[in-house]
């Protein structure tokens, strides 16, 4: 790394832990405005996100206006710019005030039936509300492990690490070393989670239907349930907005279960879409989840040429 680039770097990580810690100790209701503020000035200037939120909309609400589907999707980037105000919030705040603000645990008796019955448990957390709320309250409540992969900005990593295991979590490298680490912690009969919506390396997934279109899904889960037997249920921090959070705990598809890695991956996804239901608005939709494509992975020459993004 070059010398401008690590000064420029180290600049970038100041301004944004500067901007962190001068909201951490905002109400959640001025963050909300601010956010109803800004989230319609970045549907309107940021083109990148913009387009990808309604292409993504329109693939998996086909049957939805455009009318409707554009205001899906301000709300949906209104959403997304709380989630990322709300940073200083979960990583820098209060303890006991961030533990205020989760106002409704649903589902919790699945994560205490597990631990019972001897079984770790797996939490699949898509990028919907505020993950980090959900990642604080976890590691508050259950011994819990995560994996982590250190930020492009590389002074923030140690914000981001502080921030996320301040309440005990343990966080451990995306490669094998940190899969072991997983694995231990389950036969521990502790919790773990996964971002079951990240796209994966190639030959570390298969294709399975996200609202009926394929799309590259890991595989890690079957690899974990097959040799630990422990529970998946899928987690969420829904926003109530300017009020606080909802925690919601579901019953993973039972497909997730099955041996066959296909099998697996597609009840993850139903896992994902059944958590999105419950309030379309707050999932990250400006994510491409299905940028790698069947046709690219079969060697097809006009494969871009299919390519939505």
């Amino acid at each position: 790394m070059s010398e401008d680039t690590s000064r420029r770097d180290r600049l970038q990580a100041g301004a944004i832990a500067t901007l962190w810690r001068s909201l951490a100790g905002r109400r959640l209701s001025t963050l909300w405005r601010l956010s109803r503020i800004a989230g319609p000035l970045v549907h309107r200037f940021s083109k990148r996100e913009r387009q990808i939120t309604e292409t993504n909309l329109a693939i998996v609400y086909p049957e939805v206006s455009e009318t409707k589907r554009r205001r899906l999707a301000r709300e949906s980037l209104t959403h997304s710019t709380a989630t990322m105000l709300e940073l200083g919030f979960a990583w820098m705040d209060d303890p006991e005030r961030v533990e205020a603000s989760i106002v409704e645990v649903h589902g919790r008796e699945l994560l205490d039936e597990a631990r019972a019955e001897g079984r770790g448990v797996i939490v699949l957390a898509p990028h919907f509300g505020n993950w980090e709320v959900l990642n604080f309250w976890l590691s508050g409540h259950f011994p819990f492990t995560a994996m982590y992969e250190p930020p492009k900005i590389a002074p923030l990593d140690p914000i981001i690490r502080h921030g996320r295991e301040r309440r005990g979590a343990e966080l451990v490298p995306t490669n094998p070393r940190g899969v072991a680490a997983l694995l231990k912690a389950l036969k521990r009969c502790e919790a773990v989670g996964i971002l079951p919506d990240q796209e994966p390396d190639w030959g570390s997934g298969v294709f399975a239907p996200f609202y009926g279109r394929p799309a590259y899904t890991a595989t890690l889960l079957p690899k974990l349930v097959a040799r630990t037997q422990a529970r998946v249920v899928t987690g969420v921090a829904r926003r109530l907005p300017g009020r606080g959070f909802a925690l919601h705990f579901l019953a993973a598809d039972e497909r997730v279960f099955d041996s066959d890695e296909t099998a697996s991956a597609s009840g993850v996804n139903a896992s994902v879409e059944a958590a999105i239901a419950l309030d379309p608005a707050q999932y990250q939709w400006e994510y491409k989840r299905y940028r790698k494509t069947p046709e690219e992975a079969a060697g097809d020459p006009d494969f871009r040429r299919a390519r939505i993004y």
